[in-house]
C-alpha cells in the first residue's frame, strides 16, 4: 500500500512538471503584442469636380483626402497650403472628379499643354483628325468605339468613257445630211444633224458590227442596257486610330444625331430627347496626306467600311483588291453554266430567308 501511493505521488508530480514545461514553451512561442503607433494622416488636395482644361483653379472646385504621412512623394498639394500654392494657378489638363492634383498638372496661362478642346491632346504629332460618314454596317455595329483601332476598306465604281467628251461609253450616234448643192458663184456648205430613227430622242448607242454565225452576214448590233459599273473593294489604310465615335459636345453640350428613317420616332408624350439615336460619323486620326487622300475618296463617291483590330495587333499585312474576277479564282466559285432547264419561280432578286427584304437585285 505505502509503495502505491508513492507512484501515485510521482505520477502526479510528473503531470504538474510535464503542464508546466508545456505553458512555458507556448507563451516563448507567441510573439509579444507591442503597442504600432497610429500613423500620422495628412489631408491631400483632389479635385472635387471636374476641371477642364486652361480653367483657373478656385476654392469651389477642391477637396481633400486623407493619406498617411510620407506617401504624398513631395508631388502632391497639402490641403492647408492649398491657398499658397493652388488657388489661382491654371489646369494645364483636363482634371477629372476625385482625381490627386500633382504639380505637373498645373501651371501659369503659358504653360497649358496646348489650346483648343481637350480631345487635341489625343492627336499626335505631324498627324490630323478627319470625320467620314459611317453605319450601324460600316462600323461593325458600332463596335468601333473611341481609341479602337481600325483599317479602312474602300470601294470604287469603275465605268469605261470617251477621253474626249468625258462622257460614258458607248457614245450616241446621229445622222449627218447636207441640204443641198451650192451655186458656184456663191460657193457655201449647210447641214444638219438630226438624232437617229429612234425613240431615244438623244440617238442611238453606237455599236458594232459582228458576223452572224447562222447566215454569215453582217449585222450591227447596240448594247441593250447603258454600261454597267465595274466594282473593286481594296484595304486603303491600316492601324488607323479612332478619336471619336459620333459626334463631339459643342459648347459643353452632347450634339446627338438624328434619328434615322427606320427608327421608331417617340410616342406621343414621350420625351423627345430620350428617343434612340444612333452615330453616323466616325473620326480617325490618319496623316495629313491620307486626310487628303480619304477628302478624295469622300467626294469622288467611295463607300468606305472600317474593319475592328484587336487590341494588341499592329500588324499590317498586304492585300489583294477584290473583283469579281479575284472572288471567282480565290474562292473557286465556277460560273454556272447554261442548261435546258431551271427551277421555278424565277429567281431575279435575292431576298433575306427570315427579313423577307431584298439583298441584291438586278441593277444594283
Amino acid at each position: 500500500m505505502r509503495r502505491g501511493r508513492i507512484f501515485i505521488y510521482l505520477a502526479l508530480i510528473l503531470l504538474v512538471a510535464l503542464a508546466g514545461a508545456f505553458l512555458f514553451l507556448r507563451s516563448q512561442s507567441e510573439p509579444a503584442v507591442t503597442d504600432v503607433p497610429a500613423p500620422i494622416l495628412v489631408d491631400i488636395v483632389i479635385a472635387q469636380q471636374k476641371i477642364p482644361q486652361g480653367e483657373i483653379i478656385t476654392e469651389d472646385v477642391l477637396g481633400s483626402i486623407s493619406l498617411p504621412e510620407g506617401t504624398d512623394f513631395g508631388v502632391m498639394f497639402r490641403y492647408d497650403d492649398r491657398e499658397d500654392q493652388l488657388i489661382g494657378r491654371v489646369a494645364k489638363y483636363p482634371l477629372e472628379q476625385g482625381v490627386v492634383i500633382t504639380q505637373s498638372m498645373v501651371g501659369g496661362i503659358g504653360d497649358i499643354a496646348s489650346t483648343g478642346p481637350e480631345w487635341v491632346n489625343r492627336i499626335p504629332p505631324s498627324m490630323t483628325a478627319i470625320s467620314i460618314p459611317t453605319s450601324r454596317l460600316s462600323s461593325v455595329a458600332y463596335g468601333v468605339a473611341d481609341g479602337a483601332h481600325v483599317n479602312v476598306i474602300a470601294c470604287f465604281l469603275f465605268v469605261d468613257i470617251d477621253s474626249g467628251f468625258q462622257s460614258v461609253l458607248p457614245n450616241r450616234t446621229a445622222f449627218v445630211s447636207q441640204s443641198g448643192v451650192p451655186p458656184a458663184e456663191a460657193p457655201s456648205l449647210s447641214a444638219s444633224v438630226s438624232a437617229g430613227q429612234t425613240s431615244d430622242a438623244a440617238g442611238s448607242a453606237q455599236g458594232r458590227a459582228e458576223l452572224d454565225p447562222t447566215f454569215q452576214q453582217p449585222i450591227y448590233i447596240v448594247p441593250s442596257e447603258s454600261q454597267r459599273p465595274r466594282l473593286v473593294c481594296q484595304t486603303v489604310f491600316q492601324d488607323i486610330t479612332v478619336l471619336k465615335l459620333g459626334d463631339f459636345p459643342v459648347g459643353g453640350q452632347d450634339v446627338s444625331s438624328p434619328v434615322g428613317d427606320d427608327e421608331t420616332p417617340p410616342a406621343p408624350g414621350e420625351d423627345a430627347e430620350q428617343a434612340p439615336t444612333a452615330p453616323d460619323v466616325v473620326s480617325l486620326i490618319v496623316s495629313p496626306q491620307d486626310a487628303t487622300s480619304l477628302t478624295y475618296m469622300l467626294y469622288g463617291g467611295a463607300k468606305l467600311t472600317l474593319t475592328l483590330r484587336g487590341a494588341n495587333d499592329t500588324s499590317r499585312l498586304e492585300t489583294e483588291a477584290a473583283t469579281l474576277q479575284f472572288l471567282l479564282s480565290q474562292y473557286a466559285i465556277p460560273v454556272p453554266a447554261k442548261l435546258p432547264y431551271a427551277s421555278e419561280p424565277r429567281i431575279d432578286i435575292l431576298k433575306d430567308p427570315v427579313l423577307g427584304n431584298d439583298v441584291v437585285s438586278e441593277g444594283q
